[in-house]
């Protein structure tokens, strides 16, 4: 090898790790910032945004930097676990689970731009659903073995890390993937800008009157999110569902409006029903628009291209057709 080729995989190296290091610390500050919602043994959350991340991460820069991931599960739960074989087998858990969701993307060809329904269902069905089986199982399961906590809790327990994990790839991913490409608009109308704004403190807003009421008014969400997802498409949906998230979690917390006087189990299952609800019709019915424009877009695009093919051929034509024609036979154009 050259000198020049050792220099240029040095500095690949160098890069590589450099990443690593930027994933760890964001796995572990969005931990920090999950477990401000612990509902399970100061660990487990009904939003965990470090499995957002760690996919992003992984699908943007590779499965090379998986071991930013160990770093950052390992930094969070060493404060945190039972002990530390059980918290090697939990990192283990969190660290495979996103690779694993990662593999199965890139094996059904998901693309990160989310323009697509198949990409939208891939995600939530593979990312969120499908892969984090991995870690919630693996954790809870570690957590029982250890004594941590009892036996009869494994599905608590597992109910709350796996929702908890799908969540935050459902809500995490898809603003992070936004986030990559977002831009300040330019020339856009006072108007959207006006609608956008009313559109972020409106379903805040009725995201607060929804969980604070003890009437059955969650439903109230949905139109907010269709709206978002029409108008803005992603751009618009993810930032509103995570917004409907953060305040439900808030609600359930306090055991106020629907979620007062529930277990554990009940509560989850509500809150749960509610933020997949709004995750799901956010991402699918944003991906279905965007889908749909994109369709549009194209066809008109061929239409004008086919426009512009026959405004040349005709002339052809028509000369073709007089040249058949002898002169004395030809009449007045």
């Amino acid at each position: 090898m050259t000198a020049a080729g050792a220099g240029e995989g040095l500095r690949r190296h160098r890069g590589t790790a450099l990443w690593v290091l930027v994933l760890a610390a964001a796995y572990y500050g969005g931990a920090r910032i999950g477990l401000e919602q612990q509902l399970v043994r100061g660990q487990v959350t009904p939003l965990w945004p470090p499995t957002g991340i760690a996919l992003v991460g992984l699908l943007l820069g590779g499965i090379r930097l998986w071991p930013g991931i160990a770093i950052g599960a390992f930094a969070v739960n060493i404060m945190i676990g039972p002990s530390p074989l059980p918290v090697l087998g939990i990192v283990a858990g969190n660290t495979l689970a996103p690779v694993c969701a990662c593999l199965l993307l890139r094996r059904v060809g998901f693309r990160v731009e989310l323009g697509r329904l198949q990409d939208a269902l891939a995600l939530v069905f593979l990312g969120a659903l499908g892969g984090m089986l991995i870690s919630a199982t693996i954790g809870s399961a570690l957590l029982v073995a250890s004594g941590a906590e009892p036996a009869g809790a494994f599905w608590p327990t597992w109910s709350v890390w796996w929702t908890g994990d799908a969540m935050g790839v459902l809500v995490i991913a898809p603003l992070l993937l936004v986030l990559r490409t977002a831009r300040l608009p330019r020339g856009v109308p006072a108007y959207r800008w006006a609608e956008a704004a009313a559109l972020v403190a409106g379903t805040a807003l009725v995201t607060v009157v929804a969980t604070r009421s003890t009437p059955g008014l969650l439903f109230l969400v949905s139109p907010l999110l269709i709206w978002a997802a029409f108008r803005f498409q992603l751009a618009g949906a993810a930032p509103c569902a995570l917004i409907t998230s953060l305040i439900a979690i808030g609600a359930a917390a306090a055991g106020s409006g629907p979620f007062a006087g529930l277990d554990l189990f009940a509560k989850m299952a509500t809150l749960q029903a509610f933020n997949g609800t709004a995750a799901l019709t956010a991402l699918l019915l944003s991906a279905t628009v965007t889908e749909r424009e994109h369709t549009r877009r194209e066809i008109e695009q061929v239409c004008r291209r086919l426009g512009e093919a026959l405004s040349r051929l005709a002339p052809d034509e028509k000369t073709d057709h007089w040249a058949a024609v002898p002169p004395g036979e030809r009449g007045n154009d």
